[in-house]
């Protein structure tokens, strides 16, 4: 495959990128989520009132843990071949890679093979393994070439990279939106997949129509939450909306070496967490500045004639595993980011309507058990259905006063949404196993 033959002279041709990062044993190199942080000071939690939910039907148990790798081995000849070739691109470079960084792709290759190989004995399935190393091999091709050797520029709003019109996009000729689909989309049981709530995503639809904003309040448990999305909407119909959809992203998921082409197919909104920006004196200023554009766009773009939809995690982080019960409950939204959205809304002059976005994607690519300080966490993927579910309107009558309810509201109904999910899943896997 001469695909895979050609990432040797382009890791080499990156030596010096790799050199100025290999001191740091906590590289990364696949973060394609976006985790919206806020810009706010810590607010009282907001804890839900219903009992800690169950864990999917596909539930990885324990993803964390170290073995010896042997379940790779399980893969079709093909399948096999492929991986191979593509391993053997990275370990015979002569570019300095050093070991921490080695295992970490090698792990996420492994897992990747794996995940496509499964998907690829589901029937009808378009899954080779071709795509699949086409699929990996653009992900190192590309986060070599704009995560390492030339990063890409963010600003403070960005616009998805499509390809459609080069000299608007500096000569770019590449859909990013669409490489990033396509990688996450093998490892998504589609047909499986489910998504709940339609006549209330109906309603948003017509809402975005008439050119007023919606602002989905989600929970965050995938890396490839984006992509959930995007499959999701396509799945009933809305698969324009999603190309449309404008993420909250914290500042990793722009600097993150593989995880920039990911974000470069995503209209953004870039922010830097308080924690962020305490981190470096120097540059607390800049950010901060950047923030306040960040700030300034949102609200132009909740003001411009076309309504827009923004996707935003208010509990700043992904969904965590619960070590006792092996349950994953969802994550705490934190109210004073839902009071900045709600602001923004009020001074768009527009109506803002609001909508919590529940998902179930936890199986798809797991966070750690822990958050951690730094980056470099091993990726994990497995090929399973994903879910989403969309609550009715999110609606509380009152100023200030009504803060505090209104957050309390959209967790609960994120939280039943959640719960639905499961239990259709649950639901599934009882009939298959009954068959």
């Amino acid at each position: 495959m001469a695909m895979v033959l050609t990432l040797v002279p382009l890791l080499d041709s990156f030596s010096n990128a790799f050199v100025s990062l290999n001191n740091n044993a906590h590289t990364t190199f696949m973060k394609p989520s976006l985790s919206p942080l806020s810009l706010l000071s810590p607010s009282p939690s907001i804890e839900r009132k219903s009992p800690i939910l169950s864990s999917t039907s596909q539930s990885i148990s324990p993803v964390q843990t170290t073995d010896n790798g042997s379940h790779y081995s399980n893969i079709t000849p093909e399948f096999a071949a492929a991986k191979t070739q593509v391993l053997a691109a990275i370990t015979q470079s002569t570019t300095p890679i050093s070991p921490a960084v080695t295992a970490t792709l090698t792990h996420f290759i492994n897992e990747y093979f794996l995940s496509c190989n499964t998907a690829s004995l589901t029937p009808n399935s378009k899954v080779t393994a071709a795509t699949t190393t086409k699929a990996m091999t653009d992900v190192i091709k590309y986060g070599f070439e704009h995560g390492f050797a030339n990063p890409y520029p963010f600003s403070s709003t960005h616009k998805a990279l499509r390809g459609v019109d080069p000299p608007s996009e500096n000569g770019n000729t590449v859909d990013y939106y669409r490489f990033g689909v396509n990688f996450f989309q093998p490892c998504m049981d589609v047909a499986n997949s489910v998504v709940l709530g339609q006549a209330n995503l109906d309603r948003a639809i017509g809402q975005l129509k008439a050119g007023e904003n919606v602002i989905f309040l989600a929970n965050h448990q995938s890396e490839a939450d984006p992509q959930v999305v995007s499959v999701a909407f396509d799945k009933v119909g809305y698969g324009l909306v999603a190309e449309e959809m404008v993420y909250v992203a914290g500042h990793k998921v722009t600097t993150d070496p593989l995880a920039v082409p990911f974000s470069m197919g995503r209209n953004l909104i870039c922010i830097h967490s308080k924690k962020h920006i305490n981190a470096d004196a120097e540059t607390k200023g800049v950010k901060m500045k950047q923030n306040l554009q960040a700030m300034g766009g949102m609200l132009k773009m909740l003001g411009s004639e076309e309504g827009v939809a923004i996707w935003v995690a208010p509990s700043g982080g992904r969904d965590r595993r619960d070590l006792e019960s092996g349950d994953v409950p969802i994550a705490e939204f934190d109210q004073k980011t839902i009071d900045m959205f709600r602001l923004l809304g009020n001074k768009s002059k527009k109506l803002t309507h609001f909508y919590s976005l529940s998902m179930l994607s936890y199986d798809l690519c797991p966070p750690p058990d822990v958050v951690e300080a730094g980056v470099g966490e091993q990726r994990n993927v497995r090929f399973v259905p994903v879910g989403v579910s969309v609550s009715d309107e999110v609606i509380v009558e009152g100023g200030l006063e009504s803060r505090e309810e209104f957050a309390q509201s959209a967790f609960e109904r994120c939280g039943e949404g959640y719960d639905a999910l499961i239990q259709a899943f649950d639901e599934m896997k009882g009939k298959n196993t009954s068959q």
